[in-house]
């Protein structure tokens, strides 16, 4: 890992951004992280995350709406960052079903601000989240950097899938390095509330009743989350090169998007089964019908990823749940 000048994280203080700051920092790389600290799920996590950060050297935080135009843009032409990863983002399927302008206002303009910030410092290198729900009601397993993305299903997949479109652009038009990564379903410590793992844990731990969706015939890419951020600390390295030909069917631009994911879907009975094991405690399940913007299954191909860092995502799913309950209970039990 290349450790000259810092890196800026958007995002410090959420699940991704944290772990990724953690890494980096442990790698002797400075970070500037930024966050705005919204309320989308308890704000006490964010700020115990921003608690294990805050005071190691290297570490410099700015709480930042990065959809204040003005502001964001004072904020890069101060810091100048050489390499930027943008992780900040309205996350949630169901919930932009209910809240719609919370997904224009932080993953497109927020975004879009993000790039004419990395446009007019010379950032050599924008690294950004996409997410695997771009793949929409595609079909054909497993998912494909290459395969059409035309058919998103939540509003949330469109907001991701217009910024690869935003950020190609920029790739096109200024020569901006950028690699987006579409994640899959990333899991383990310090997570996000409002995902179904962290919700069956709490669910589990009181005794109340767990519900799959779709009469539980679904199946997910579990992807633990120090998988994740070491496929991003690579290919923060692996900058993008524009490619020779004319080919009509791909860019010339130094821009390119990986699948970060573990290549082994599981379906949620399943998951279910080993984290109930995990707990050492019974499940109580109940089934119901498919959610609105949700897909049936999630499956990705990482030949790209291998082939640009040599790795991929290989943490079994007991081990990583392992890791995840151990430190849900003593957060939990600390509090």
């Amino acid at each position: 890992m290349d450790g000259a000048g810092p890196v800026l994280v958007t995002g410090a203080a959420g699940f991704i951004g944290f772990h990724l700051s953690v890494a980096l920092l442990d790698r002797g790389i400075a970070v500037s992280g930024v966050d705005c600290l919204t309320p989308y799920y308890d704000p006490a996590l964010k700020h115990a995350r921003l608690a294990e950060l805050r005071g190691r050297p290297g570490f410099d935080f700015t709480t930042l709406d990065l959809a204040d135009r003005a502001a964001t843009a004072d904020y890069f032409a101060s810091v100048r960052p050489r390499r930027v990863v943008h992780l900040a983002a309205q996350a949630g399927v169901r919930y932009s079903i209910e809240h719609p302008f919370a997904y224009v206002d932080c993953n497109l303009a927020g975004t879009m601000a993000v790039l004419e910030g990395c446009r007019h410092a010379s950032t050599e290198h924008l690294v950004f989240a996409s997410s695997s729900s771009v793949y929409g009601g595609n079909a054909k397993l497993p998912f494909k950097e290459t395969d059409p993305v035309d058919h998103p299903v939540s509003l949330y997949a469109a907001s991701k899938r217009a910024n690869e479109l935003m950020a190609h652009t920029y790739s096109h038009l200024y020569g901006l390095k950028v690699t987006g990564l579409r994640f899959f379903t990333v899991y383990g410590p310090w997570g996000r509330p409002d995902m179904a793992y962290y919700s069956f844990t709490e669910a589990i731990r009181a005794g109340k009743p767990i519900r799959l969706y779709n009469h539980g015939e679904m199946a997910r890419d579990f992807t633990y989350v120090a998988d994740a951020v070491e496929a991003v600390l690579r290919l923060l390295d692996a900058e993008p090169k524009p490619l020779a030909g004319d080919a009509p069917d791909r860019s010339a631009a130094p821009f390119r998007l990986y699948n970060i994911g573990n290549h082994t879907p599981v379906d949620l009975r399943t998951f279910v089964g080993t984290l109930a094991r995990c707990l050492g405690a019974e499940a109580i399940i109940e089934y119901a019908a498919m959610q609105p913007g949700e897909v049936s299954t999630t499956f990705a191909d990482v030949e790209a990823l291998h082939a640009a860092t040599g790795f991929v995502p290989t943490t079994p799913l007991r081990e990583g749940l392992a890791r995840f309950t151990e430190w849900y209970d003593t957060y939990h039990g600390s509090r």
